[in-house]
Order: structure tokens, then sequence, then C-alpha cells
């Protein structure tokens, strides 16, 4: 049976690319850490722009690494942050993950960030994860749970914001309360449970610098980005809304006691 389609709902405004582009092992995969060896061969699917894909070819210089990714069109960026970097253990190609192009017991590792929220079927997808790594070797998967994202001062335009992205994102066909699923996903995909190890981690963006970057770049995405495109053609928005919603993200980051978190959920399983 084939898999249910779903859309991505940011796209691959340069809004979202800069959100991408921060992403580091350290700051977005660090319960993975204790777990990389340095000949590992690792699969990182859903991978974007590559940070986190070339930090993993950092940390395994010995091993090798392929980032994949559902479009063309964000690769070239990917890349470019490879050879900027100087590395030559990583290359990157176009898949699906609930279909993907390698055999099985094929690597190490197989991660994905914040990929299975946006997929149509998150079961299909673990199962080929599980699927193309070795006995022994690990899928990791790190997911956004978008209900516990707390803004401080609290503004009820930041709050439709919220509800906003949640109902595009179901209407597209994701769940953006991913994070809170994944150890049931993993399960119905075939892992033991003694064999999912679960933990939680948050972004947390407080001091001035940390607001103005994402309060800036949210508030472009808010006006910019495929979010805007999916309410504007749904008819969930109007653009004077959107352009209030962004100007109350900007006065949110101007706040000296502002406060943001997202919590995600992660889980490490053994295959």
């Amino acid at each position: 049976m084939a898999s249910k389609e779903a859309k991505y709902i940011n796209g691959y405004h340069p809004s979202v690319l800069r959100s991408h582009n921060w992403r580091t092992v350290e700051n977005s995969a660090a319960y993975l850490i204790p777990y990389l060896r340095p000949d590992m061969h690792i699969l990182d699917v859903g991978c974007g722009p590559g940070t986190i894909t070339a930090d993993f070819a950092r940390l395994a210089p010995q091993g090798q690494v392929v980032g994949l990714e559902h479009s063309a069109e964000v690769l070239d960026k990917a890349r470019e942050n490879a050879a900027e970097r100087g590395l030559t253990n990583i290359k990157f190609s176009v898949g699906d993950i609930h279909k993907l192009d390698f055999p099985d017991n094929a690597f190490d590792l197989v991660h994905a960030h914040q990929v299975l929220q946006h997929v149509g079927d998150p079961v299909k997808a673990l199962s080929e994860m599980r699927r193309v790594t070795k006995p022994g070797g690990f899928v990791a998967v790190r997911e956004g749970d978008f209900a516990n994202q707390v803004y401080y001062p609290e503004d009820s335009c930041l709050e439709e914001l919220l509800n906003l992205h949640a109902t595009i994102a179901r209407s597209l066909g994701g769940e953006p309360n991913a994070g809170r699923r994944i150890v049931s996903w993993a399960m119905k995909a075939g892992f033991p449970r003694e064999n999912i190890k679960a933990t939680a981690s948050a972004w947390c963006y407080s001091s001035p610098k940390e607001r103005a970057w994402w309060g800036d770049m949210w508030a472009e995405r808010t006006v910019k980005s495929g979010l805007a495109t999916s309410a504007l053609e749904m008819g969930l928005a109007t653009q004077e809304r959107l352009e209030q919603i962004a100007d109350a993200l900007r006065k949110w980051a101007a706040n000296e006691d502002g406060w943001y978190a997202l919590m995600h959920g992660e889980i490490l399983c053994t295959v």
C-alpha cells in the first residue's frame, strides 16, 4: 500500500533556511554525542541545508555520511556548507524516507531531526530507517512538540500563530505534536519497547541576541514562507493579519524579559 502524501509546511524560503542553518549536533542532537564513533557510517534523513549532517561528518572522520532530502532545492546549499568546512567523507542525494534507496543493514546510525512531523506515514518511515540500519546500530529521531511552545510575555497574536501552524500542518498531512508520539510510532515500526531510549530536551531563546534572531526570523516566515502561502490559500488568515502577527513577534523580541522555549521528544532505538 502506498504511503500517504504530506506537504512540507515551511518550504525553503531564506527565513526558513536561516533557522535550519543554525542547527548543529550540539544544539539539536546532543543526546547522540555519547554514541558517536569516528568510523561510523551515518544516514541523515531530511538533512535540509546539511549543517547537522556536516557535524556528523566532522565527528566521524574515518566514516562516511549521507545526507538525504526529499527536495533537490536545498541540496546545493548543503554541498556548499560541506565544501566550506573541507569535508570529504560526506555526500548528498534526493530520496523518499518512506522508500529508502539503500540495502538492508547499510548504516551504523540513521538519524532524522524534525522530519517525522512532516511525513504522511511516520511508522513506515521508521520501518525503513530500521531496515537500513545494521544490527546493533541506532535509529535516532528528535521531534518538536508544538503544543509545548511557550512565549513570555504572553500575547494573543503569538497564540494565534501557534494554532495557525498546527491547523495548517495537519491540513497538509503532518503531525505538529510528533514529539510525544515517537515512542508509540517506533513500537508500531517493530522496535521492542526495551530497545527504545526516550528523552526530551528544549530549545530556549531568552538573551537579547537570541530573541532578536528568533523573533525576526519567525516574523519573516509568518509573512513570506510556505506557512504564509498556505494560510492565505486556505483562507485561515489575511495578509494584514499575518503582518500583525509578525509585528507581535518583533515586539516580543524587544521585551527585556522575553522568553521562548520548544520541547522536543527524542528516541534512540537499538536495532
